[in-house]
């Protein structure tokens, strides 16, 4: 049978020595939550199947259940010879929504909370040759105020911006053969200003950590470094400079040995930095041209059906003049983040807040806990220009925001990486943040452009909750608007921002004014139009939930030069 999602889920860190377990699973759906009580994970079958790595949810998954799963079920075996025993087996997950428990030839590995960041075992311990069995229980509750949901409807059905849900597996599982003293991660430091890059190493055992750096397979730089208390550092000039720069995604390759283990990574040579109200890009004012991209798939949900499908909603976006996207309310795969660096799109890192009390400290430890692992996960990522942990925290059930919480999840992304700019919680409510974004869904052009007027005037700048929030003249972003809806067959269930446009020609018209207000004020660094592509019954896209236009050629031509164009801050 072909392996669905078959390529390797992680290019930032490959070893050659992997066994990618996606496929047909034993499946079984837990709405008691009563199958540890049951043993379950001592069960010789379990009553279905599903297609991993697609959630239960979706078409591709073969299962097709739509509606609350409080908790489902999952068994495969797989087969180990004395080789691959030979060293350690690690399991892998790349996500499982939202907290799994394993287990392996019926003793309980480990556990995990959290639905959108990976996480691994050791089984070598539990693990023997032949033929072993893995079971998995994943426990999900998007109505819990403690768990971050994204755009994962609370209600039975989707409604407005909220969209079908994604329960369990939802990445590539599988299993890493590594020595006993191997590589446990590497965080890259590019400079380009000082042509050179830093690693830093953790390490399990010791010994010289080797690194190798080419560049279009050209051998440009290299160091060894000892191994002292399984942490190790290495500075190494590269002797050709090739910057990543947007739309040019030069990538540096890196090959790691340490004993028997061998790694293979990248990194692009960039820098990010704010001056004044500029994002500087290797120290050129960039104006980010993004649009918002929510990662949904029409059969897979919250999974690519393909890697090509990760790669075309790249390009349906250049198609229009974006140079990037928000990537919004969830933490995307690292495999669409490895072809964003390849193809030089920048993007803003966000966790899946909506859903989440952040009225209540007591629910910090949850958030906190993941949010640190995405940021660990994709700290390396070229593309990744800034963090976004929050969005739009409206209140929760009647209580205000704590904001005390957005500070604390500032200052720790800002401990976690020093090197990008991070912003609070986008649109509102600002509490602690490196720039100040609003969301505007104003669909008159003309009150938007007199809206913006007095950036980055302190006093007169305009803030749509000044009772909430205080504009401090940070650099300024426009990180969503327009959100036009527009469908060829108008339907009354359909979801939007403002008033449909009659013709192709008013909403052309509407876009130009609005993004025109935008991009003429020297004062903005930014914009995010709100969206790529429709998501269900949300009709705001530029292209329809099967990624087709929804505008003829040459409307499609005049769409991307309103994007396109030299924006007043460059």
């Amino acid at each position: 049978m072909t392996v669905p999602r078959p390529e390797h889920p992680n290019p930032q860190f490959e070893r050659k020595k992997w066994l990618n377990l996606n496929g047909v699973w034993e499946f079984e759906i837990d709405n008691s939550k009563s199958g540890i009580d049951r043993k379950l994970y001592l069960a010789e079958r379990l009553s279905g199947s599903i297609t991993v790595p697609f959630c239960p949810e979706s078409e591709l998954s073969g299962v097709g259940n739509r509606d609350f799963m409080n908790a489902v079920w999952y068994r495969r075996t797989f087969d180990l010879d004395g080789l691959q025993l030979s060293g350690r087996v690690i399991l892998h997950f790349g996500a499982a929504d939202y907290e799994t428990v394993v287990w392996l030839n019926g003793a309980e590995i480990g556990r995990h909370i959290g639905g959108y960041t990976p996480f691994e075992f050791d089984i070598s311990s539990h693990a023997h040759i032949g033929e072993n069995s893995l079971t998995v229980c994943v426990f999900d509750d998007v109505r819990s105020p403690c768990q971050p949901r994204g755009k994962q409807s609370e209600q039975y059905r989707s409604h407005d911006c909220d969209y079908t849900r994604t329960t369990g597996i939802w990445q590539t599982v599988w299993l890493e053969f590594v020595p006993k003293n191997y590589i446990k991660s590497v965080k890259l430091y590019p400079d380009p200003e000082n042509q050179k890059v830093t690693l830093t190493a953790d390490l399990r055992g010791s010994g010289k950590l080797g690194a190798r750096v080419s560049y279009g397979g050209k051998p440009v730089g290299g160091g060894i470094g000892e191994a002292f208390g399984g942490t190790v550092q290495i500075e190494i000039p590269l002797a050709e400079k090739h910057l990543w720069e947007p739309g040019k995604g030069r990538l540096y390759q890196v090959s790691l040995t340490f004993g028997e283990d061998e790694v293979s990574t990248y990194f692009g040579l960039r820098s990010v930095r704010l001056d004044g109200m500029k994002f500087l890009i290797n120290g050129r004012s960039v104006f980010q041209r993004l649009v918002l991209d929510q990662g949904f798939y029409p059969d897979g949900i919250y999974t690519a059906p393909s890697e090509d499908k990760l790669i075309r909603d790249i390009q349906l976006s250049t198609a229009l003049g974006f140079n990037g996207a928000r990537l919004h309310q969830k933490v995307f795969e690292p495999r669409f983040l490895y072809h964003c660096d390849r193809l030089g799109y920048i993007v803003w890192g966000e966790h899946a807040s909506w859903g989440f009390d952040h009225s209540d400290p007591a629910n910090l430890v949850n958030f906190i806990s993941e949010w640190q692992e995405a940021v660990a996960r994709d700290f390396n990522h070229p593309a990744v220009v800034g963090w976004c942990p929050f969005n739009e925290t409206y209140d929760c059930r009647g209580r205000q925001q704590d904001g005390r919480i957005l500070e604390i999840v500032y200052r720790l992304t800002k401990l976690l990486d020093p090197t990008r700019p991070c912003i609070d919680t986008s649109g509102h409510y600002h509490v602690l943040t490196d720039i100040f974004d609003i969301h505007d869904y104003e669909q008159d052009p003309e009150i938007l452009r007199k809206r913006l007027a007095d950036f980055p005037d302190g006093e007169r700048a305009w803030n749509h909750f000044p009772d909430r929030q205080r504009y401090g003249g940070q650099p300024m972003f426009v990180s969503e608007y327009g959100g036009t809806r527009w469908e060829k067959s108008k339907s009354s269930d359909s979801w939007g921002y403002g008033d449909s446009p009659k013709t192709e020609e008013e909403f052309v018209s509407r876009l130009k004014g609005l993004t025109d207000a935008i991009m003429d004020n020297p004062a903005i660094f930014g914009l995010c139009y709100t969206q790529l592509y429709d998501i269900e019954q949300e009709a705001n896209g530029l292209y329809t939930y099967d990624r087709e236009p929804k505008f003829g050629k040459e409307t499609m031509e005049w769409i991307r030069g309103i994007f396109a164009r030299k924006a007043g801050i460059e």
